[in-house]
């Protein structure tokens, strides 16, 4: 059997460590990626290697030869284009002729191939996909099997609520060569994305192999360090490097030729590379030192990677950092923990390089210099950048103008000079500052910033369906409240950014590696005019306006201080509605963002529809993307139960082949579907898979369970001034109003519970749960959905807390507090359970 190297990877991910050398020639200990992989190989009798290669090939060509000094025979294959993983496979078609094994060559791994190929050839298999259990499996394709192996179902890179296992695909395939006939000829085609799938679909002999042995994804500077610690530690069974001695109870691999004062200190495990000079009273922790460098005396190194050629000065102090070739720290230099000191870099004496700090190659940090933030570009964010299309975080704690200029410059990157993006926000102060920050950073990029200044979401939209503009970012205080800000973005057209892009911008933003404009090329900032006018004209439009007229209705709103304020009145005059308006100017410091102070506007707002008689009320959020509605009798309507009555009222004068709600929407939807022959396809519980299922699945409505609904003929996203109006329009078709409209499903009973889970065992709980739901008749969206003894029961991962949501729903309140109980035992014991049992 032959062996194949996925070898042609750029490391964007990793720089800086990659400006220099390919990421399979990044080392792990003292040998790089690619060896390791090799003796790998060569341990289970795989001699016979082609390496795929494309990014900085010449430095792999010129270290490997053609194999003879490592006991193998390897030949290369050159892309000349980028042709994803398939379609560089394909690219070697003429040396695979038998049966090859495909391995990544940027992973770290000790996995018995041996036992992968005696499985595949027990099962017959076409391809094989060796798996792993991972504590977070969001940054790989997550595999389901059935008990003998075979594949069921992949999802490349999911998010939470699609992680229905923590078996991952670990990027090591074995393959008969006929698959390869199933992969076009120079074309962009990926294993995970397109070939596996495309087997599934033909039901070919598709399996999956979980693996026991170590295997890291060497995707990011920090999985590179833990995989250092790992292989220190001894978790990898990598034999490290050198001569193993021992020292005061410590492990030390010691290359050749080394000069190592007998006063030095050593704790853990410690490799030490050829040619080392280590100093009197340095103290070196679980660290790596290459070839050729030097520690002087009295240096503290506590779990440092250091690659050649490096001198750390005397009495330096370096922590939980990576440093990489040639670079020279000087004397009493401080280095703090997960700083990366980039080739050719040099830190003069007391200088202090913090925490999480990057120094870009050859760059230097000047003798008593405190360098808090990367010499290049600022400081690095540690956590996931987005969540679905925004960005979350503390106002001007971590969502501060410089952050946001970053942001806006990496965004600016991806869309390209000379584009357009528009911005809006709210009326919080914060917002109005990191709007200027974020057109600093897209100007900065060469890119056009047209500012609309405070108009809602909605409308922002809606000037993104008429123009050319290539997106736009929305600020504001997030709903959530906690003192947070949102950043939302929106793709052209006005639809939410799709995960592409938004992994575009994280990938630069945390790279730091985005080019500037030059001074003649630097961005427009304008301010677009009648904005307000064509989104009115629309609005009008898409209504049935005589209908409204007609009804002669009265109706209270609360705008919470926000910008519709400043629109919606208008536009209803204009239908001959009866508009009373509470809480309507602009006031920065009364935005409705905080419990207390929503739940006094509610109590409000009720007391008012109910005294003044009038048809409905209504809430509409700062955003006007979401609305809260109270009937005639001054009762608030919870949202699930307004997507109901909503959709009741809908589907009366309007004929639906198909409707979309979130997989927590509660089952009187197909109730209420059902009397009218309509589909009800479930859908995942956030904005961007309500915007598909209109304008990509075919549905004819789409209602949410947070307060929004998109109605067809006007806008792509949610829109709470629409919906209202749209709402009124089928009150006044009807002759029905909110208080009238009931059904069966009003005596259904509803409960959720939050439950607790670290996010290592996130991965652990969701495969127990599938185990648990084998059987049953479930919905696999976001989360499972399943029946349990005349219960639905919907079981699903929050995307950005340590906890799972339950949700039952029973015909009686006992049934659903015994089953909410039930469920929330079995999740607290499946997170007890051993991961490889």
């Amino acid at each position: 059997m032959k062996a194949v190297i996925m070898a042609g990877g750029f490391g964007t991910r990793l720089r800086p460590l990659t400006l220099n050398v390919p990421k399979p020639m990044v080392k792990l200990g003292s040998y790089p990626l690619m060896e390791h992989l090799i003796k790998l190989l060569k341990s289970h009798g795989l001699i016979d290697i082609t390496a795929l290669l494309y990014f900085q090939a010449e430095q792999i060509r010129k270290y490997f030869g053609d194999g003879s000094n490592f006991g193998v025979n390897i030949n290369y294959v050159m892309s000349k284009s980028n042709f994803g993983t398939a379609g560089s496979v394909k690219n070697a078609q003429s040396h695979l002729t038998k049966r090859f094994l495909i391995i990544s060559g940027d992973v770290a791994t000790d996995i018995d191939l041996s036992e992968v190929f005696k499985f595949h050839c027990r099962r017959k298999a076409e391809a094989t996909i060796v798996l792993t259990r991972v504590e977070d499996p969001l940054a790989y394709g997550v595999v389901i099997t059935n008990e003998k192996g075979r594949i069921t179902r992949f999802l490349e890179k999911p998010t939470w609520g699609q992680v229905f296992s923590d078996t991952v695909n670990t990027g090591i395939y074995i393959l008969e060569p006929e698959v390869l006939k199933l992969v076009p000829e120079s074309v962009e085609f990926d294993f995970s994305k397109d070939l596996f799938p495309l087997m599934l679909a033909q039901k070919r002999r598709l399996y999956g192999y979980v693996a026991d042995g170590y295997w890291r994804d060497i995707g990011n500077a920090s999985e590179y360090f833990k995989a250092h610690q790992d292989l220190l530690e001894g978790v990898i069974k990598l034999r490290p490097f050198g001569k193993k001695i021992s020292k005061d109870g410590a492990n030390i691999w010691l290359g050749k030729d080394t000069m190592i004062s007998p006063r030095a200190n050593f704790s853990g495990t410690v490799i030490i590379g050829d040619r080392v000079k280590i100093g009197p009273r340095a103290r070196l922790f679980n660290s790596v030192i290459g070839s050729d460098s030097i520690v002087g005396r009295e240096a503290v190194l506590n779990r440092v990677v250091a690659w050649d050629k490096v001198s750390i000065g005397p009495r330096s102090n370096v922590s939980e950092a990576i440093i990489c070739n040639g670079v020279i720290i000087g004397e009493e230099a401080v280095v703090e923990e997960n700083a990366i000191i980039s080739d050719d870099a040099r830190v003069g004496s007391e200088a202090r390089v913090k925490a999480n700090v990057k120094v870009w190659p050859a760059k230097e940090v000047e003798s008593g210099a405190v360098l808090s933030s990367s010499l290049v570009w600022g400081e690095r964010w540690t956590k996931e950048l987005f969540t679905d299309s925004k960005v979350t975080g503390i106002a001007n704690v971590e969502i501060t103008p410089e952050f946001a200029a970053r942001l806006g410059a990496a965004y600016g990157a991806v869309v390209g000079q000379n584009r357009t993006v528009l911005l809006s926000r709210d009326a919080a102060r914060s917002s109005r500052m990191i709007t200027r920050a974020l057109i600093s950073g897209l100007i900065s990029t060469g890119v056009n910033a047209a500012e609309l200044r405070t108009v809602p979401i909605p409308v922002l939209r809606c000037q993104l369906s008429f123009q050319k503009e290539e997106g736009g970012i929305y600020a504001r205080l997030s709903p959530e409240g906690n003192r947070r800000m949102d950043i939302v973005f929106f793709d052209s057209g006005g639809y939410d950014i799709p995960v592409s892009k938004s992994k575009a911008i994280e990938r630069l933003f945390l790279r730091e590696d985005f080019k500037r404009a030059n001074m003649e090329q630097t961005g427009k900032i304008e301010f677009p005019e009648r904005v307000i006018d064509y989104y009115r004209e629309s609005f009008l439009q898409a209504l049935e306006a005589d209908v409204i007229r007609q009804a002669k209705m009265k109706v209270i709103i609360d705008f919470s201080f926000g910008g519709a304020s400043e629109i919606l009145p208008a536009i209803l005059g204009a239908l001959d509605i009866d508009v009373i308006s509470i809480n309507a100017p602009l006031e920065p410091d009364r935005v409705y963002y905080f419990v207390k102070e929503r739940q006094k506007a509610q109590k409000r707002l009720a007391t008012i529809v109910k005294s003044l008689k009038a048809d409905a009320g209504f809430l509409i959020g700062p955003g006007a993307e979401k609305l809260i509605a109270f009937n005639e009798n001054g009762v608030m309507i919870d949202n699930q139960t307004l997507l109901l009555k909503v959709l009741s009222l809908y589907l009366e004068v309007n004929s639906c082949d198909k409707i979309a709600v979130p997989v927590v929407a509660s089952s009187g939807v197909e109730a209420i579907a059902s009397l009218h022959n309509t589909k009800v396809e479930r859908i995942s519980d956030n904005h961007l898979a309500m915007m598909d299922a209109l304008h990509k699945g075919g549905a004819d409505f789409v209602g949410g369970t947070k307060g929004g609904f998109i109605f067809p003929g006007f806008q792509v996203g949610t829109d709470a001034m629409f919906a209202l109006a749209k709402i009124l329009e089928l009150m006044a078709k009807t002759g029905k109003r909110l208080g009238e409209i009931k059904g069966r499903w009003s005596r259904v009973k509803i409960l959720q519970k939050e439950i607790p889970c670290s996010w290592s065992k996130k991965g652990l709980v969701m495969r127990r749960l599938m185990e648990h739901t084998a059987r049953k008749k479930r919905v696999l969206v976001d989360g499972v959905r399943f029946s349990d003894g005349g219960s639905n029961v919907l079981i699903k991962p929050n995307h950005n807390k340590a906890l799972f949501f339950l949700q039952v729903e029973s015909k009686s309140e006992e049934k659903a507090k015994s089953t909410r109980d039930k469920y929330i035992s079995m999740v607290k014991l499946w997170q007890k359970t051993d991961s490889n049992d």
